[in-house]
């Protein structure tokens, strides 16, 4: 079964399925050139340490907020995996209770009584995304990408079809954001993180950020 493409990107190319499992439309060496190699990481490099030093003032805001609306560390930390299989730990800005369990489902309504009530505003806003500037910086992530999957489900539950996300690094945000499919777990729809991997250009990743902006002004989602 083959699903069309994102009809934003106007490739004609088309995102591919068999039985249940979503598969690589071409080897991803046919896509490395200069822009994965070194356009990609040194804009994501230049653009967070930009990013970071203007919303420094907005992060010690949510840093000391955070500390007066609940008890905790500020910082969330969660190991995942990123690329070539490389565990990493991701920073958030905690939105949860701390009796929360770390690796547990996330929530899908603001009612959630694990979120914090300065959590439900984090979480609305994406502010709480901010602190992952710092995994840009490290080289842990990218702005767009796969989203990095928890210790768990990888080593509980990956194959090697879906192993294969490890190929480039995860990301802040994704094809996946931007399609309806978001409303659906992402394992339920790796076949975006697929077409991502084997059609990855500037296009895309600038076609991404502006539906990514389009979707935080329109989103009701947490």
């Amino acid at each position: 079964m083959k699903l069309s493409g994102p009809e934003y990107f106007g490739s004609g190319e088309t995102l591919v399925k068999e039985g249940n499992a979503a598969v690589l439309e071409q080897p991803y060496s046919q896509r490395v050139g200069g822009y994965t190699d070194v356009m990609k990481p040194l804009a994501d490099f230049v653009i967070a340490i930009l990013l970071l030093l203007i919303t420094l003032p907005v992060m010690l805001l949510s840093a000391i907020l955070i500390k007066l609306d609940s008890k905790g560390p500020v910082i969330f930390k969660q190991e995942r995996y990123g690329k070539n299989g490389v565990k990493f730990n991701i920073y958030k800005f905690r939105t949860m209770r701390t009796d929360a369990p770390k690796y547990g489902l996330s929530p899908t309504t603001s009612h959630d009584p694990r979120i914090t009530r300065l959590g439900r505003i984090l979480r609305k806003t994406s502010l709480d995304e901010l602190p992952q500037l710092l995994n840009i910086i490290k080289g842990d992530m990218s702005f767009i990408g796969p989203r990095p999957e928890m210790k768990r489900i990888v080593e509980e539950c990956y194959t090697d079809l879906e192993r294969r996300r490890f190929l480039v690094k995860p990301g802040i945000t994704g094809l996946w954001q931007v399609s309806e499919a978001r409303k659906e777990p992402i394992h339920h729809n790796l076949q975006y993180d697929f077409h991502y991997i084997s059609n990855v250009s500037m296009k895309m990743d600038i076609t991404i950020i502006f539906k990514t902006i389009g979707v935080m002004i329109k989103s009701n989602t947490f």
